[in-house]
């Protein structure tokens, strides 16, 4: 994976940076001590990394407004970060870029019950903008499986979603305002503490963005009332593709369980030994959860069984209380951790039409053949959105190579039996150099002139989304030097 090279007269005018920073930040929120910055190399995807040349830490929109004029007089690219969880490379910083950490704007700045609503600053984690409503039984729908330390600045920026996305839907859907900052300093609002805003919808535009647009300081955020209860139930199956048969007939049945969930042997091995969930010996599991009233549940479940009975699964099993519901959750939530106590993984990010789920576990089988890596699967089964993770040793020279060929072609399937290169973890670095698989040239330039007119000199978080190339080629414009 290749990265822009420095420009030397940005590492070149450091210091003035540092003295025009110093101005309008405490020194605590400025951070130019290179042993320090090595915590900002990388994000989640550790297999690339690079510090950045500054960080800053700002509390408040105000400074964030100031520390963009800054860069932008002194043409200096911004990289934002949220909490650094991103697996798509989204917050790898340029060696001649600043990050910009949202983490100390973690404040609630109001909460409307009667409205469903909730405001944050964004650097507030997800799980933890629950916490703040959930002594009324209100809650926040996205659930990443980070949801304990991801920030909703990330969310936003990468339009994540989580288990329970089958029914809420991803952040798009529960996304209603933001204050954004732009390049150049300007503070935008967009959206608010009500439904579709007139004019264009440059909040769909942001959200999903990747930081390339702007940075979101604040989000109002939709808050909804909890359910009057909620069961998963365990299906275990002798094989990957009837569990992913099972999951095409619930959804072709237009059941709507709340979630459901995909683990294949190596995950569930790998899970229950460091969660102890009780999970099935099988070749795959799902986790569906149905909720509402118990009438509700019950007619649920009793349609779902019925399909499922079809597949002849191994095991189906209901959550017997709420602690046996708890274990089934956390291990599913640990599956990503556990998987990396026993081996070095790249996480994917594929979705595909759930129609197509037998068909592409199939042949990912028989490209870990061909590849000769083993491949962990575990994702949102309901709604097509893959995660296989390809396991690979980064000690080993030349594995790290063959995981990167086989995950993009991994990707390149999911694209043909037409889904998309990503459904919540953003293209970052990962898979900008896929993007003109999935999109022609002439799509491609509408989001290339898009990008142009939120940030004209292309310093916000470079090297990501598009390919290199393009953007190396859009930022020597004349206009952007300007």
């Amino acid at each position: 994976m290749q990265m822009p090279l420095p420009d030397a007269g940005v590492l070149a005018r450091k210091d003035r940076l540092v003295a025009r920073l110093s101005q309008v930040l405490p020194p605590v929120a400025l951070i130019d001590d290179p042993a320090e910055t090595r915590a900002y190399e990388c994000d989640a995807l550790t297999a690339y990394r690079c510090a950045p040349m500054l960080a800053v830490l700002p509390s408040s929109t105000q400074e964030v407004s100031d520390v963009l004029r800054i860069c932008h007089e002194e043409g200096v690219p911004v990289v934002p970060r949220g909490s650094g969880t991103s697996l798509a490379g989204g917050a790898l910083p340029t060696a001649d870029s600043v990050i910009l950490g949202v983490a100390r704007m973690n404040a609630v700045l109001e909460t409307d019950y009667d409205n469903r609503i909730i405001r944050v600053q964004t650097g507030r984690t997800n799980l933890s903008v629950t916490g703040a409503v959930e002594e009324e039984s209100f809650f926040y729908a996205p659930d990443p499986s980070s949801q304990l330390a991801c920030a909703i600045a990330g969310n936003i920026a990468m339009n994540s979603g989580g288990a329970h996305c089958l029914k809420y839907g991803v952040t798009t859907n529960n996304l209603m305002g933001v204050t954004l900052v732009q390049m150049d300093g300007t503070v935008i609002e967009l959206g608010g503490a009500h439904l579709d805003a007139g004019g264009l919808d440059l909040l769909g535009v942001i959200c999903g963005s990747e930081g390339q647009l702007g940075v979101v300081t604040e989000a109002t955020l939709r808050i909804l009332r909890k359910p009057e209860g909620a069961l998963p139930v365990l299906m275990g199956f002798d094989e990957s593709e009837v569990a992913g048969a099972c999951v095409s007939d619930i959804i072709k049945a237009g059941v709507l369980p709340v979630a459901i969930e995909f683990m294949d042997r190596p995950c569930i091995r790998a899970t229950e030994a460091f969660a102890h969930a009780g999970y099935p010996d099988c070749e795959a599991l799902l986790i569906i959860e149905v909720e509402g009233s118990d009438p509700e549940i019950a007619h649920q479940l009793s349609l779902i069984k019925e399909i499922a009975a079809r597949h002849h699964p191994v095991e189906l099993r209901e959550a017997a209380d709420e602690d046996e519901a708890g274990r089934i959750w956390l291990g599913r939530k640990s599956a990503f951790g556990a998987m990396g106590q026993i081996n070095d993984y790249m996480c994917l990010d594929g979705t595909i039409p759930v129609s197509s789920l037998p068909m592409v576990l199939r042949r990912i089988g028989e490209m870990s053949k061909e590849f000769g890596l083993d491949v962990g699967n575990v994702f949102h089964a309901g709604d097509g959105n893959m995660h296989p993770l390809i396991l690979f040793d980064a000690n080993k020279p030349g594995d790290l190579e063959i995981c990167e060929a086989f995950g993009a072609e991994i990707l390149k399937l999911c694209v043909e039996v037409g889904g998309c290169l990503t459904g919540e973890h953003g293209v970052g670095v990962e898979k900008r150099d896929l993007m003109l698989f999935q999109y022609d040239l002439v799509d491609l330039e509408a989001q290339l002139t898009v990008k142009d007119v939120f940030d004209p000199a292309w310093l916000l978080n470079p090297a990501k989304v598009f390919p290199l190339e393009v953007t190396e080629t859009r930022r020597a414009r004349p206009m952007a030097a300007a």
